[in-house]
């Protein structure tokens, strides 16, 4: 007979549907869910990276972006606006995702061979102006489970950009803090001129994560 989880023990239920029922309240009264229903963007994501652009110029029209865990789309919606018809978006996740104009989506684990291969022909030999990603793991709420997810996914994105920008190029990224998040800053200062931390409006307060703007890749 198969040991009972934590859902079967008395009240679990209930308990797993009050907090669900409280996530949802809070999700649907946050203020940039329902104006992302107005403005028609796919996420409340997309106010982070409209913030960052404000603040950091991170977009400029005809440049070529790679954006990883992409889905549902809220960055690329932004990015693809901001590069224009002359730009290139190629966006990537293990997820699916509704197609959007001026975007190339490629589903995949993006450190196969054949994903990156998949994007870099989207790219079609144009040199890569910026990286970024918004990837996050799947959260248990144990830090010591969490954060080591965190890290490594951040990791990845970061051999992506070594990989793929051409000198002088950008790399976004969003980073929890915690356990390897010091190192990974050491990491990125030795492949990048400049290196910021961005904290935008739309982050909610109690959340770890910070977004690391890496500037003027050396190669």
């Amino acid at each position: 007979m198969a040991r009972p989880n934590r859902s079967d023990k008395p009240g679990a239920a209930a308990r797993q549907s009050k907090s669900s029922a409280g996530w949802l309240k809070e999700h649907f009264d946050d203020r940039y869910v329902q104006q992302s229903w107005k403005d028609g963007y796919r996420s409340r994501a997309s106010y982070k990276l409209i913030e960052l652009d404000a603040r950091d110029r991170l977009f400029h029209p005809g440049m070529a972006v790679i954006d990883l865990g992409a889905a549902p789309g809220g960055w690329s919606q932004i990015a693809a606006d901001k590069v224009g018809g002359e730009g290139r978006v190629v966006a990537s996740d293990l997820l699916e995702m509704d197609a959007l104009a001026g975007v190339s989506f490629i589903q995949g684990d993006f450190t196969e061979e054949s994903v990156l291969e998949a994007i870099l022909a989207e790219l079609d030999g144009r040199p890569v102006d910026l990286v970024m990603s918004d990837m996050a793991p799947n959260m248990s709420g144990m830090a010591a489970i969490d954060q080591p997810q965190a890290m490594y996914l951040v990791e990845l994105a970061l051999d992506l950009a070594r990989q793929t920008l051409s000198p002088g190029g950008n790399f976004l990224a969003k980073v929890f803090q915690g356990e390897g998040f010091d190192d990974y800053l050491r990491d990125l200062r030795t492949s990048f001129r400049k290196v910021v931390t961005r904290k935008p409006e739309a982050s909610r307060a109690r959340s770890r994560e910070v977004y690391l703007l890496a500037q003027g890749f050396q190669g």
